[in-house]
């Protein structure tokens, strides 16, 4: 699957990964280095005109985490994730409250939709490396 990606927001990318925001900081730390499920995380990813928070290719998955701010960009919100469903992709979205205040509960969750939507991969153990066969 190809999906389009904006250089323009290359830069604005890396600079939102550098603020740091806490719950991004405290989701990414048990998604990076494939330690969610031996899945393939990237934080901050250009993906058509947006940049999302997370985002998995092997699982067509975007995670956002929706702060207060997103309580005035409703519309914007809806838009944003019908474009992005468009792309095939699915869009998962979290509050930023229940990440920083429940992060293993928004684990459990994002593990059961993971294993909802791979049934075959996730029952078999972690993912097959490059070059690996079964």
């Amino acid at each position: 699957k190809i999906i389009k990606y904006n250089s323009r927001l290359k830069e604005l990318a890396k600079k939102l990964r550098k603020q740091g925001i806490l719950s991004e900081v405290l989701l990414w730390n048990e998604l990076k280095g494939r330690q969610f499920l031996g899945f393939d995380f990237h934080r901050q990813k250009p993906i058509d005109d947006y940049i999302v928070d997370f985002y998995c290719a092997e699982l067509d998955l975007v995670i956002e985490i929706d702060g207060s701010s997103h309580n005035e960009k409703i519309e914007d919100d809806l838009e944003r994730q019908r474009r992005l469903e468009e792309l095939d992709l699915h869009v998962l979205r979290y509050l930023d409250e229940d990440v920083k205040r429940n992060l293993e509960g928004v684990l459990n969750l994002l593990e059961e939709w993971v294993k909802e939507h791979t049934p075959s991969r996730t029952s078999s153990g972690p993912p097959l490396s490059r070059g690996e066969c079964l």
